[in-house]
């Protein structure tokens, strides 16, 4: 049992924990830690120069890391800048800890400069916020934290530590982490139903989500899919855990429009929902958007999402690898000859109608292939041309998406990430989070203009800690998808109207320019011929490169 200081004990319990990397900006309360840091070199320091950095680069590099993301932050305002993001990491259950440093216990009270109730700010957006009270508590604390992380469902905890206790020296155990078993598997009986009701589907459905991923349920999903004929629709969640080529694989479910999701629900009768909300959108729902009589079975381990917003026919509390793994040893030993018939006849529709939701998108953008500045799906297909086949994606691209989702056509589950929280900002900073954990991996980040902007620092960790990454800038030289949103909300009335503080545009904004002031290599892109050639050379640089690409900004529909 060593007799360390406070900063010490922290230390080696980070180590146990296995961190290699610190995310943060550092200030005055956590001198004791960043001093303690030297004698620690085998755990980088990755530099921020703004707190909405370090959480977003912690967000990527916590989706494949195999262990939480730790930052550090610095006291009240620096757990403010972070906020958004950390509001982000909460909703899309990223394992990250946070520690931030709180002025020494004695004369709190005189309630100095930078002072606030850490624990309270933080506690909306984390599992568990915590204030060590004692140097003897540290490695017990940094351990639960980084359990609770990592627990399901996952997501960000916060610890904050008094100064004085970094000082302190106390005498306690650094024990190394026990995971926690997530194999818990479901009611045999609940599994036997949900295997008849999908036998005697005509038109089942499967809706996944970051819980499918967080499993490793993904190969299940496939081959489940596969036995019933079911087309797989993916909720928006932070990883795309099918292979986005898959001809059973039909994309997102629409968050952003009712009807559409209901269209999209419409003709199932049995829906299995695994690992994800039910249903996530962005607005308010009146009712269930599944259509009448429907069956829905929802398989995941964390007990809040079971029937919490719409009624389930069948709530399964159970890891989804674990349940699924049940259910197809069923499935696979009961289905008939004629079952088997009829699912591929579904398997080959699914297939055509997505060829044709496919050839009318491609038909759609086609028509104005030539146009400039060049239409979003002609930048899509150059830059999905380009893109090395085993690059990580971080998809922020927003309006851009639907079509980046139709030309990248992954072949392996885990290469297509996006910001599913809904606050702006984490497309730059997540993908060196990506690379930082994926080092053997080509990474890219497709970022709009209008997200960059929100932790446009990124740029400068990059360039200063060397991170390989390509940047792809969507630049429309608008908020876009507030457009697309005012004109939805003003229906027939937005005919002729204008749009107040949407546009980003005089001056405009060159971001390559603005790379190069960061220590970035930037180019500026007008004709789509040149996009794969400049992203070819970029990911082959062995540094980080951005390439901004003008597109068109107009609002002709939602798609285009």
């Amino acid at each position: 049992m060593p007799r360390l200081t406070g900063r010490y004990l922290f230390m080696e319990q980070l180590l146990a924990e296995g961190v290699k990397h610190v995310f943060g900006n550092p200030g005055t309360t956590e001198q004791a830690f960043m001093d303690a840091l030297l004698d620690y070199p085998q755990v980088q320091y990755v530099l921020a120069l703004q707190e909405a950095v370090a959480i977003g680069v912690a967000d990527g590099y916590s989706r494949v890391a195999g262990v939480p993301a730790f930052v550090q932050l610095h006291i009240m305002p620096g757990l403010g800048n972070a906020m958004g993001m950390l509001y982000n990491a909460y909703r899309t259950n990223a394992p990250i800890v946070v520690y931030a440093g709180q002025h020494p216990q004695r004369g709190a009270v005189q309630e100095p400069l930078l002072a606030g109730d850490l624990v309270r700010f933080a506690q909306p957006v984390s599992k568990w916020a915590v204030e060590v009270q004692d140097a003897a508590d540290i490695p017990a604390v940094v351990r639960r934290a980084f359990k609770v992380a990592m627990d399901p469902p996952r997501g960000p905890v916060f610890v904050s530590i008094p100064s004085n206790l970094m000082d302190e020296e106390a005498e306690t155990d650094i024990l190394p982490p026990v995971p926690t078993n997530m194999r818990v598997r479901p009611d045999p009986d609940a599994i036997e139903r949900a295997a008849e009701w999908l036998l005697e589907a005509k038109s089942p459905l499967i809706v996944v989500g970051e819980g499918v991923s967080v499993s490793g349920a993904q190969s299940e999903v496939v081959r489940l899919a596969e036995a019933l004929g079911a087309r797989i629709h993916n909720t928006f969640a932070a990883e795309t855990p099918v292979p986005g080529e898959h001809p059973l694989y039909a994309g997102l479910l629409n968050l952003l429009s009712a009807p559409g999701l209901r269209a999209q629900l419409s003709g199932a009768d049995v829906i299995l929902a695994v690992g994800t909300p039910v249903f996530l959108a962005m607005f308010p729902l009146e009712a269930s958007p599944a259509a009448p009589g429907t069956k829905l079975v929802h398989i995941d381990i964390d007990p809040w999402e079971l029937g919490k917003n719409w009624p389930v026919d069948l709530p399964l509390l159970a890891d989804p690898k674990a349940a699924l793994t049940d259910l197809l040893a069923l499935l696979e030993a009961r289905l008939t000859p004629e079952q088997r018939e009829a699912a591929q006849k579904r398997a080959a529709a699914v297939q055509t109608m997505k060829e044709g939701m496919y050839q009318a998108i491609d038909a759609s953008a086609r028509a104005r292939w030539d146009h400039r500045p060049m239409p979003p799906g002609r930048f899509a297909k150059e830059v999905a041309d380009a893109l090395d086949p085993s690059t990580l994606v971080y998809d922020e691209s927003i309006t851009v998406s639907g079509h980046m989702m139709r030309q990248l056509r992954f072949r392996d589950p885990g290469q297509h990430y996006r910001a599913a929280g809904g606050g702006l900002g984490p497309g730059l900073p997540a993908t060196i989070g990506l690379k930082l954990a994926r080092p053997d991996r080509p990474v890219a980040g497709i970022v709009g203009d209008g997200s960059a902007l929100y932790t446009i620092q990124a740029l400068w960790t990059a360039a200063h800690h060397r991170v390989p990454v390509t940047w792809l800038i969507a630049n429309n030289a608008s908020y876009r998808i507030l457009k697309l949103n005012m004109t939805e909300y003003l229906g027939e009335g937005a005919a002729g109207r204008g749009f107040v503080a949407m546009d980003l545009t005089d001056p405009p904004l060159d971001f390559a320019r603005i790379a190069e002031s960061f220590g970035v290599k930037g180019v500026r892109i007008a004709d789509p011929d040149e996009i794969g050639d400049a992203v070819r050379e970029a990911q082959k640089s062995g540094e980080p490169r951005l390439i901004d690409v003008v597109i068109d900004g107009s609002i002709r529909s939602g798609l285009l």
